[in-house]
């Protein structure tokens, strides 16, 4: 389930990419654009309303659970709360990273004053964000918690690792591919944008049938094989040249995007088996790491060719399954305690 939401959202912007220009020519005028964008968010208000009145948190019979504190994500032990703080940093990173490549030293959209200003700011919010995490989990501190509620943080950690590996790539990738065709194979705009669309249009079919077949086969096999196949397809794109024909160009970057996208739903089937009342939250920080890779991957293609580009990505790829390596198949039951005080086993197999 959660690849066919994820893959429907990421075909969307796919088909909102061939359409949006079509339907701003045909509002025309200097504000036609406005106008195309402007019924994309009248179509998802209306949507709002018919989700709000359609679906509820839980299918019935299930309960829902909710993290017993708010402002950051809990831990069950020290040592994973000194590595969540590490894995927040990242984050914050790829945004100071973003600040500068606007900065004079980059495409001079922001002055020297105001990135120094983005600078500090961003340093507040993670000193604000680690002592949040802290009042949240103070107590790890003072008692160790009963090991049927505990989880390993290492978990997160690889999801994330995977998903930067796994999203972030195919973000920076679509934007980018059609000049990647454009320039390689001499195409026009036009016949560029067709078929490096090819690679976003996977994803209807791709990310539903990796969450499909992390059902069937086991999640940890399948995300080391969906990633082994990831770092393959990029490692065929980066010795893609112009003496290729174009035929065989557009396969190999569709059988790279089945991998890729693949791999996003097989990461998203893992996340709700971690911990379900923090499922809202890992689910938030895995997806954060795919903009975080988006951000990294596309300030590394400024300052490389494209061949480096689609080599470093495979090269992430490879981290991304040692990691997978560390990562422990999801077994047994986990623990979550109802409203009344009881406690229910959820099978995670």
């Amino acid at each position: 389930a959660e690849g066919i939401y994820g893959g429907w959202g990421n075909f969307g912007s796919a088909a909102a990419a061939m359409i949006l220009p079509s339907l701003a020519l045909v509002f025309g005028g200097e504000d036609g654009w406005r106008y195309a964008i402007g019924v994309t968010g009248a179509i998802c208000l209306a949507y709002s309303f018919v989700y709000y009145l359609s679906v509820s948190n839980t299918p019935k019979g299930s309960t829902y659970f909710k993290p017993k504190k708010s402002g950051g994500l809990e831990v069950t032990s020290k040592s994973d709360f000194v590595f969540m703080l590490l894995m927040k940093i990242p984050m914050y990173a790829a945004l100071a990273l973003l600040a500068w490549k606007l900065s004079p030293s980059g495409v001079k959209l922001v002055s020297e004053g105001a990135t120094l200003a983005i600078y500090l700011i961003l340093a507040a919010i993670f000193v604000y964000d680690c002592y949040s995490a802290y009042r949240v989990n103070h107590e790890i501190f003072k008692a160790p918690v009963p090991e049927m509620h505990r989880y390993k943080f290492k978990q997160v950690a690889v999801l994330n690792v995977l998903y930067f590996a796994t999203f972030g790539s195919e973000l920076a990738v679509v934007s980018m591919l059609p000049l990647f065709f454009s320039e390689t194979f001499e195409l026009d705009p036009v016949k560029a944008g067709l078929v490096a669309s090819a690679y976003a249009f996977m994803n209807l079919m791709s990310r539903p049938g990796g969450g499909w077949i992390s059902d069937r086969f086991g999640r940890k096999k399948t995300l080391l094989i969906l990633t082994a196949g990831l770092a393959g397809g990029y490692a065929l794109m980066a010795m893609t040249n112009a003496s290729w024909p174009v035929w065989l160009a557009v396969v190999v970057a569709m059988a790279c995007s089945f991998f890729v996208q693949a791999g996003e739903g097989a990461v998203f089937a893992v996340v709700p088996l971690i911990k379900r009342r923090l499922t809202g939250q890992i689910a938030g920080m895995t997806g954060a790491y795919g903009n975080v890779g988006a951000v990294v991957y596309l300030t590394v293609l400024s300052f490389v060719s494209y061949e480096v580009f689609f080599g470093v990505i495979a090269l992430t790829a490879v981290l991304g399954f040692v990691t997978l390596l560390f990562m422990e198949e999801p077994q047994g039951h986990m623990a979550e305690v109802r409203e009344d005080g009881s406690v229910e086993l959820i099978s995670v197999t």
